[in-house]
C-alpha cells in the first residue's frame, strides 16, 4: 500500500521547537518531490518547504524562507522527509501534511493539486 505517514506533531510552546517527520512506504518509484503543506485553523491549505529527488534541493514559500525558521530535510535510507520548525509561533498551529509528487519537479510545487500522494496529516497545536 501506497502511503505517506506524518508524526511527530503535538502541543508545544511559542519560542519552541519540533522536527515532523513524513515516511513513505510502499511506493514502486520514487516521487520527485516531497512536499509539507500546512492548514491553519479557517484558512486554505497552503505549501510550506518540499524537497526534489534525487539532488535534494530544497524550496521554501515566500513565508518561511523570510522568517527562517523552517528546514527541510530528508533521509533516504528511512524513507523520511523531515521539517523542522523553529522558534514556534502561535500562527504555527494546523495541520501538517505532506504529499508525493511523481512528476518532474515544477515550479509550482507549492500548489496542492500536483501531488497524488497525501499523508493524513499531524496536528501542531503551539499554545502559552
Amino acid at each position: 500500500q501506497v502511503q505517506l505517514v506524518e508524526s511527530g506533531g503535538g502541543l508545544l510552546q511559542p519560542g519552541g521547537s519540533l522536527r515532523l517527520s513524513c515516511t513513505a512506504s510502499g511506493f514502486t518509484a520514487a516521487p520527485y518531490t516531497i512536499a509539507w503543506f500546512r492548514q491553519a485553523p479557517g484558512k486554505e491549505r497552503e505549501g510550506v518547504s518540499a524537497v526534489t529527488n534525487p539532488d535534494g534541493r530544497a524550496f521554501y514559500a515566500d513565508f518561511a524562507f523570510a522568517e527562517g525558521r523552517f528546514t527541510i530535510s530528508r533521509d533516504n535510507v528511512k524513507n523520511t522527509v523531515y521539517l523542522q520548525i523553529d522558534s514556534l509561533k502561535l500562527e504555527d498551529t494546523g495541520v501538517y501534511y505532506c504529499a508525493a509528487d511523481f512528476y518532474p519537479f515544477s515550479a509550482r510545487w507549492y500548489s496542492e493539486g500536483g501531488y497524488e500522494i497525501w499523508g493524513q496529516g499531524t496536528q501542531v497545536t503551539v499554545s502559552p
